[in-house]
């Protein structure tokens, strides 16, 4: 990753070199993990999915009772500038809102006011070789809270999955639960059938509403492929055609092992090339 010590962040109205931003260590999001966060992709300078970004944000600020510090459009403006003041043409914009800073209490005060925070991080996220070899995958239970549609900065259990991911040299680890795919730590799961159908789990509290995942399958229908939004099994991804995973920092890509086990032959296919070559072509056409 580039160097990155003169970026410029936003913290709670300011513009600021980073090394001059400053949290209190009563944040809320410190002390408890009480907040949320957003990450939204960069190509060509421009903001990727946005629009959805946005809206999940609202979501998850209104499921956790926490009012956004300005509307959404003032946001989307943040990001641009912040895109701008540090020269980012591909890599991604994070956001972090969370309930604020008082001393710590389980209870909170009425008047407290929330903090947001916005940076970039420079990464190549288009010509990336897992596009075309591929990803590994672990299996790991899933032992996070009931809540997982909440985009919530609570994110132990998947760091801990990723630690043991990486330590069978894997690149990404799936959440099993009663025997079912969830979703990965950081990404959403799908499986292609030996007939062609994509599979992968509807929205709900189980999972994540992922917003690549969201303007994927909208292009999926658009052109004709057969969706099926249900839980899956590890046994029927060992035995699937293809598999994926979909996630604004990785676009689409190919998952060729899972458990050391090979998923079709091993290479990637035309279906998850297909939905790569048409996310990247709507994301460059709507992003803003």
């Amino acid at each position: 990753m580039p160097n990155q010590s003169g970026r410029i962040v936003y913290l709670n109205g300011d513009f600021l070199p980073e090394s001059e931003a400053r949290l209190s260590i009563f944040d809320r999001g410190f002390l408890f993990g009480d907040g949320i966060y957003e990450v939204t992709a960069v190509l060509d300078g421009k903001l990727v999915d946005s629009a959805l970004h946005m809206a999940r944000l609202e979501r998850s600020a209104r499921e956790i009772d926490v009012p956004l510090p300005v509307p959404v459009s003032e946001i989307v403006e943040i990001e641009r500038r912040l895109v701008e003041d540090n020269n980012l043409a591909e890599g991604v914009v994070y956001l972090q809102l969370t309930r604020g800073a008082e001393d710590r209490n389980f209870l909170f005060s009425a008047e407290l006011k929330p903090t947001l925070l916005l940076f970039t991080q420079a990464k190549t996220l288009e010509n990336v070789p897992a596009a075309e070899k591929g990803v590994s995958v672990k299996t790991v239970p899933d032992q996070r809270w009931a809540r997982r549609d909440i985009k919530s900065v609570c994110l132990l259990p998947q760091v801990m999955a990723k630690r043991l991911a990486k330590a069978e040299g894997c690149d990404e680890a799936w959440m099993i639960e009663d025997g079912l795919v969830t979703e990965g730590a950081s990404s959403t799961a799908y499986i292609v059938t030996e007939d062609g159908r994509i599979i992968t789990r509807g929205n709900s509290h189980s999972t994540l509403p992922g917003c690549t995942r969201l303007a994927v399958l909208e292009l999926a229908r658009e052109q004709g492929l057969t969706l099926e939004e249900r839980a899956f099994s590890l046994e029927e991804a060992l035995n699937a055609r293809e598999a994926c995973l979909t996630s604004a920092s990785n676009f689409v890509v190919p998952i060729t092992r899972i458990d050391g086990k090979q998923v079709g032959d091993g290479t990637l296919g035309p279906v998850v090339k297909r939905l790569r070559e048409l996310y990247l072509e709507n994301a460059r056409r709507t992003a803003v």
